[in-house]
């Protein structure tokens, strides 16, 4: 009969201190690093923020100064509500972005959903298809886009804009959206099938358990379509089609330019993009780091 016997293995009182030393300087320089990309971010934004509350000499004598009773003036904002088509400029943007949002989840968790739940001949060179959109930028397309919609007779509409942005972020959105479905399990796919629901019914089931997804997708595909200038300036410049992204260039002239109100527009359309942010933060954190984790 054998007799085990367990060794206990000593570590030196300060080779546990030196361990505990070197993870809390490492907590530390990555959080030194965070802070300092935090900063590095935000800075410019609270200049804008900072200078739209200020005089226009203010601005020039000292960007970087805070307000007070000398130099505050909110004359940007006033010039923002005497020009009567700001407000329709933002009400495009919103249309625009809501819904080419609700085109891009719609049609890409659908195509998602297909790539990854049903095998078929060319299914793997399809998807790498949709993913060489991701490496292409639209923007080299721009002369055959505006040659499209001219043959469509959408030139200044909102429409084109809409069809643009969408297919535009499909190939990201395909991309993102199929590795979370396919680590739905399958069990729960079959037990819905044996009860008798069509696959539209088993794609509406599935939908909700990859909210994170979803949240990620919606961040990521906003922000570009809110701030963009580009397709707005060559496909929708007509005055009632603007958006605040445009409109706001409409304060910049040959030879004088209202900072005061420039300053005022891009601290206003920073607000939606704020509101999102707060709407989807958890399900944004919880996408990133299923991702990171898988």
């Amino acid at each position: 009969m054998s007799v085990v016997t367990k060794t206990k293995i000593y570590r030196p009182r300060f080779s546990l201190n030196r361990d505990r030393f070197s993870q809390r300087a490492q907590l530390l320089i990555a959080h030194a690093i965070l802070l300092g990309y935090s900063l590095l971010a935000i800075t410019p934004v609270l200049i804008v923020v900072i200078n739209s509350l200020k005089a226009r000499r203010a601005i020039f004598a000292n960007p970087y100064g805070l307000p007070n009773e000398a130099t505050f003036d909110l004359v940007g904002y006033k010039t923002l509500a005497d020009n009567g088509n700001y407000p329709s400029y933002f009400l495009n943007s919103i249309l625009v972005v809501s819904i080419s949002l609700i085109l891009i989840l719609w049609f890409g968790s659908m195509a998602a959903f297909a790539l990854k739940e049903y095998k078929f001949p060319g299914n793997t060179l399809l998807g790498l298809y949709m993913a060489i959109g991701i490496m292409i930028p639209i923007r080299l397309g721009t002369v055959s886009l505006l040659k499209m919609m001219v043959s469509l007779k959408l030139i200044n509409t909102l429409a084109a804009l809409i069809l643009v942005y969408t297919a535009q972020n499909l190939p990201i959105t395909i991309f993102i959206l199929s590795s979370f479905f396919e680590r739905i399990p399958q069990d729960l796919k079959d037990a819905a099938r044996v009860d008798g629901a069509s696959e539209y019914r088993i794609y509406t089931l599935v939908l909700p358990l990859i909210r994170p997804a979803l949240g990620t997708v919606a961040v990521f595909t906003m922000i570009p379509v809110w701030n963009d200038l580009w397709f707005p300036l060559i496909l929708a410049p007509a005055e009632n089609v603007k958006t605040v992204t445009l409109g706001s260039q409409t304060f910049l002239g040959q030879f004088l330019n209202d900072w005061n109100a420039v300053l005022a527009a891009l601290t206003l359309s920073m607000i939606p993009i704020l509101i999102l942010y707060i709407i989807f933060a958890r399900q944004l954190v919880r996408g990133i780091t299923s991702g990171a984790v898988k």
